[in-house]
């Protein structure tokens, strides 16, 4: 088992101040794979001050500095590329290949977005013509505290991380918990780049301690969270009392709007997208609207994607669907399930309990409900599993009436090809994010949402101006 009770502290590896430890246990088969400590206050101080006595010198080196410290971290994290899948297969479940290309190929795309944003960004620039003495300075907030998830953790990370770097500022990450190996990788990355002492910090913890440390703590100039809603709210209104800076990224419960027009891949792929990474993914098409005229037979495709999605171990090979990331998050996806089952949606597929031949390790089972009311829990409240509920709609305006109703905003989706109406249905939707017709997202694009998916958005020229403040200065010709 491996020994990850360390810290990562003003570029030293130490010992905890006296923190708790806790096992990470392996989804596939619930055993125990390494022990961690959850950082106490003094692990969380001696994490802050060493950023903070760090900031000035960062902040205000030349820019190329940033860019070479970011491309050596590039250059390690590519090299060390097969120890971070494993990391992420063996504590949160994604299945090998998945680790391998979507969440390791997530973390390195992201860093070298931020190191080409970095490139031509400009943090020193006038107003306009009409005032040529009057400057425009882009700067680092200063310290950050940066909490991520266990769903797809360098994803979260590397768009934290390089942003916050590129932007000047200092950070103290807390990775969850849950599945914080890959961040000590991380760690021992940044450890292996030179980037100076103090820039980078890693604290392990849980959402109550080292979480809330950061958000209250007078040093810390900035957080930012991904992760439930529940608590990002508790972040915001711990960081109210000193004013910080919070940016964001929570749940969601995305609307797949599926017109008659749609291409004949459309039903497929949208059940593939919500079972991807064993539905744990924010941005997941979890509600599908179906045209009426199409509904009956969308409903039978449906059925036959879920049944033929097999389930196995993260470390086997092949095109599967893992375990959800632990035993909490296994019942509250089957308390959900039979939620749904006694609120009277239509199983289709899937279903409560593991799947057969898997009586070890956190499977849940592929599941599609159809006739899904709009008033229905699973219809409304996040999942975070493989689970897709189904309803018919008539007109147009239903369909985006119906979409947009909804606490959350991150991701919707619309199918059809004619892209006029893709187009309309797209500016109508009240989320942060439209995919139309399964197209990619291009490296750069903001990622975050509105109303309670949360605020700030990440990736690109967004990401990395959610770390500075604006200071105007007049006089200055």
């Amino acid at each position: 088992m491996l020994d990850a009770r360390k810290f990562y502290i003003n570029g030293k590896w130490v010992d905890s101040h006296g923190g708790d430890d806790l096992q990470v246990v392996n989804p596939s088969n619930e055993e125990a794979i390494a022990v961690i400590t959850l950082g106490a206050q003094a692990d969380t101080d001696a994490a802050v001050a060493a950023a903070k006595a760090a900031f000035p010198l960062w902040a205000q080196g030349p820019k190329g500095d940033r860019i070479a410290a970011l491309e050596r971290l590039f250059a390690v994290y590519k090299e060390r590329a097969e120890d971070m899948a494993q990391a992420i297969s063996q504590e949160m479940g994604a299945p090998i290949a998945l680790a391998r290309s979507a969440q390791v190929g997530a973390g390195m795309g992201h860093l070298k977005n931020a190191i080409e944003t970095l490139k031509s960004f400009e943090f020193d620039r006038m107003l306009g013509d009409h005032a040529p003495s009057e400057r425009i300075l882009m700067e680092a907030i200063g310290v950050c505290g940066l909490i991520t998830p266990w769903n797809w953790p360098m994803n979260q990370v590397v768009l934290k991380v390089a942003p916050a770097l590129a932007a000047g500022c200092t950070v103290v990450l807390k990775p969850s918990e849950i599945a914080p190996l890959s961040s000590y990788l991380f760690a021992e990355m940044v450890d292996a780049a030179d980037i100076p002492p103090g820039v980078f910090n890693l604290v392990n913890g849980d959402g109550p301690g080292v979480g809330t440390q950061l958000s209250v703590h007078p040093d810390v100039d900035m957080v930012s969270f991904t992760g439930s809603t529940r608590a990002g709210r508790s972040i915001t209104k711990n960081a109210a009392e000193t004013i910080k800076r919070v940016t964001l990224e929570l749940g969601g419960k995305g609307a797949n709007i599926v017109f008659a027009d749609a291409d004949e891949d459309a039903i497929a792929r949208g059940v593939h997208h919500c079972f991807n990474n064993s539905g744990q993914s924010c941005n997941a098409p979890t509600r599908m609207l179906v045209e009426r005229s199409i509904y009956d037979e969308a409903v039978k495709t449906a059925k036959l994607v879920a049944e033929s999605t097999s389930v196995a171990s993260a470390d086997a090979d092949g095109n599967h669907i893992g375990p959800v990331v632990s035993e909490v998050q296994w019942d509250k996806i089957q308390g959900l399930i039979q939620k749904g089952i006694d609120d009277g949606g239509k199983l289709l597929a899937g279903g409560a309990g593991r799947p057969d031949g898997l009586n070890r390790g956190w499977y849940t089972r592929p599941t599609v409900f159809a006739d899904v009311e709009p008033n229905m829990t699973i219809w409304r409240e996040e999942i975070f599993g493989p689970v897709l509920s189904m309803t018919p709609f008539d007109m147009e305006d239903e369909a985006i009436e119906m979409a947009n109703d909804t606490t959350y905003g991150l991701t919707n989706y619309v199918q059809s090809q004619d892209m006029e109406k893709a187009r309309r249905t797209a500016r109508l939707m009240r989320t942060g994010m439209v995919v139309i017709n399964g197209a990619a997202r291009s490296p750069g694009t903001p990622f975050g949402g509105y109303r309670q998916s949360g605020n700030g958005r990440e990736g690109g020229i967004w990401g990395l101006e959610d770390f500075l403040e604006v200071k105007s200065v007049s006089g200055w010709e």
